[in-house]
């Protein structure tokens, strides 16, 4: 299991907005991010339709944090840009699984209890926490 790429930057995105704790514009979120422009501009787009980020237009626009950085987590970041996180795809709630007739196998339990432990690891960092 790897991070996407997407989600690594977008982690880095909210990391230098709650670092700079006021508005900054999306070339400077590059700059500091190491991000390209069109790559910041496509995960901004995702963070303030996930209500993590706030845009602003004209010149005194930019980005800024929806939210104090102690109650965004990286469970947060990731679950915006991915979607909702599972380990395996029989955690979805419109699979069906055919491999075990009685309805749940062994695997399936043993990965939901590892999605739980990564879940919960994820929300236990927030950006308070990780820009000290």
């Amino acid at each position: 299991m790897c991070l996407t790429l997407e989600s690594d930057y977008a982690v880095r995105i909210i990391g230098c907005l709650a670092s700079e704790g006021k508005r900054i514009d999306a070339k400077n979120i590059s700059e500091k991010t190491g991000v390209s422009l069109r790559f910041s501009l496509k995960i901004l787009r995702k963070l303030v339709s996930g209500e993590l980020v706030r845009s602003f237009k004209g010149m005194q626009g930019g980005y800024e944090l929806a939210k104090s950085p102690d109650s965004i987590s990286l469970f947060d970041v990731i679950e915006c840009v991915e979607g909702e996180y599972y380990l395996n795809r029989c955690h979805e709630e419109d699979f069906v699984c055919t491999r075990d007739a009685k309805g749940c196998c062994a695997y399936q339990n043993v990965y939901r209890e590892i999605n739980e432990i990564v879940t919960d690891k994820l929300k236990s960092y927030t950006f308070a926490d990780l820009i000290k």
